[in-house]
């Protein structure tokens, strides 16, 4: 009985990933291939021995994790979530060869950054007004001829964080104009920020009418905080940082939360290493599980410009 195989096409559905990418693990030989006509063809051995040597080459070795220096470090900035905190946990833990440096400083700022060259990664969920599109219009436009790759990490759900009991009786934005309501928001240029201008902006209400507008958190768990705390009555936030705390939640939108690779001769070994930590290893499964959070899609390659 012939074996069976796989296409290009099919090697990239297969492991979410796109087939620029299969290409250059065919190029570099980490995954066999033969030509059919002008047409790529990889067996379904090479494809279990492939998966087998990645398993093996990036095992837990979280007895090592504190002792052995990281082959690779890539430095990471932009917005403030528990998946990305998840994330530089698991690589220090899970992977000895890797370290993530992150600096929460805003999905725009991160852009901005990365757009500058000053890091590998961003990390963003910035909400454009006029498509309705996450983060690929705010992309396109600065990048137009750097090598970029845009991973999704996950759908979450964002909306209000009210007290337990939501005593304050708050459903919408709407209740935000009211003058027994006083919220914490977010710091300008925080994805969260512009999703909660967008919301106010359909209901045409004035930002600075708001009691609370100006009072600006670094995190969505030090937002929920004042909530916890009765400093405050609301804030827009993820549902996971309302559970952390038990405050309650009212759900508004699912967002997506992407990570934007920046390529470079320096960090292309670094990049692809955290490429196989997110398609190859047990990080997905231990994700799955976080309230609020949609990680079905996580590793899947959106965009990329190489």
């Amino acid at each position: 009985m012939k074996e069976s195989t796989y296409t290009v096409e099919e090697i990239a559905q297969l492991f979410k990933i796109s087939k620029h990418t299969v290409y250059e693990l065919i190029k570099r030989g980490e995954l066999n291939a033969f030509k059919v006509g002008n047409k790529m063809r990889i067996e379904h051995s090479e494809v279990e021995h492939y998966k087998q040597m990645k398993a093996s080459k990036i095992a837990p070795a979280a007895q090592q994790a504190t002792t052995i220096k990281p082959a690779y470090t890539l430095n990471l900035a932009g917005s403030h979530d528990f998946l990305v905190e998840h994330l530089v946990k698991y690589a220090a833990i899970e992977s000895a060869g890797l370290a993530l440096q992150p600096s929460y400083i805003g999905s725009l700022e991160g852009l901005m950054m990365l757009y500058r060259g000053n890091v590998d990664i961003a990390a963003i969920h910035l909400l454009d007004p006029t498509s309705q599109q996450y983060n690929l219009p705010f992309i396109r436009q600065l990048f137009v001829h750097e090598p970029i790759t845009v991973v999704r990490l996950a759908s979450r759900e964002q909306g209000l964080i009210v007290a337990k009991g939501n005593p304050k009786n708050i459903s919408s934005v709407r209740d935000f104009s009211r003058s027994d309501v006083t919220i914490v928001n977010r710091q300008k240029g925080a994805g969260t920020r512009f999703l909660l201008d967008s919301f106010l902006a359909a209901e045409n209400i004035n930002p600075q009418l708001i009691n609370g507008y100006e009072n600006e958190e670094w995190s969505h768990l030090g937002a929920a905080s004042f909530i916890s705390h009765g400093s405050a009555d609301a804030a827009f936030g993820v549902k996971y940082a309302a559970s952390q705390l038990g405050l309650d939640f009212i759900p508004l939108t699912n967002e997506k939360f992407d990570l934007v690779f920046h390529w470079t001769s320096e960090n292309k070994e670094a990049l692809e290493h955290l490429l196989d930590l997110l398609h190859f290893t047990t990080f997905k499964d231990s994700i799955l599980k976080l309230d609020g959070y949609d990680a079905s899609q996580l590793g899947k390659i959106i965009y990329e410009h190489r």
